[in-house]
């Protein structure tokens, strides 16, 4: 490889893995199980609202057992709004322990799956001796996703908003990646399904990026 980086570094949801059908039929699914009906078409349009009107996840200088709490409160609020969007959250009779099954259910392998070009990618890297990363806007329970998916091994690095204090497209989150590999940022690629975080937000963080895009 010509112009080999010294480090390559890839989001994580919609770039190594993706959600299994959608997220509004994992919502409905879960729901259904808590004795609430929801069509996934309604769950999907509010989840999408919700999630774009939310603020970062990316929480400044916190302990651990803090950031957990934070972290689950800032996906409780996105849950309610989903379900009061879609006219169905007065329904649950213990919203509290719906959403702790939710939350507890995205942290396994079941609701992801690896897109089938991403092993072998990962794989070549790692034969050419090029450290990977991840730069992801996702909470800590991306961890356990990883170990669960089998892809945690290939990482040397993992650096997400929740924990870094700022969120992609923001430069920050990008240096605190760098910095982890005593890398400058000309000297690293960064690989993304997002153009505004992923694409623009690498290019202005000085660092060589690449957009991917998933077929749904």
């Amino acid at each position: 490889m010509t112009n080999q980086p010294k480090v390559i570094f890839l989001d994580a949801g919609g770039t190594l893995f993706g959600v299994k059908g959608s997220v509004g039929e994992i919502y409905g699914a879960i729901a259904r199980q808590a004795g609430v009906e929801v069509l996934p078409s309604l769950l999907d349009e509010a989840f999408i609202q919700s999630f774009k009107a939310s603020s970062s996840l990316a929480f400044e200088e916190v302990d651990a057992a803090k950031l957990s709490e934070l972290e689950y409160q800032w996906w409780r609020a996105i849950a309610e709004e989903t379900f009061a969007k879609a006219g169905v959250l007065e329904c649950f009779s213990d919203f509290n322990a719906f959403f702790s099954q939710l939350y507890a259910y995205f942290a396994t392998s079941e609701p992801w799956y690896v897109y089938p070009d991403v092993l072998l990618a990962l794989q070549g890297w790692r034969q050419q001796g090029i450290p990977l990363g991840i730069i992801s806007n996702f909470d800590s329970r991306i961890y356990l996703i990883l170990e669960s998916l089998q892809l945690a091994d290939f990482f040397s690095s993992v650096t997400i908003s929740s924990e870094a204090g700022s969120a992609k497209p923001q430069s920050q989150i990008f240096i605190a990646a760098l910095k982890k590999h005593n890398c400058f940022a000309q000297e690293a690629w960064h690989i993304g399904d997002s153009l505004r975080e992923d694409y623009q937000g690498a290019k202005a963080a000085g660092l060589k990026p690449f957009l991917i895009k998933r077929t749904l």
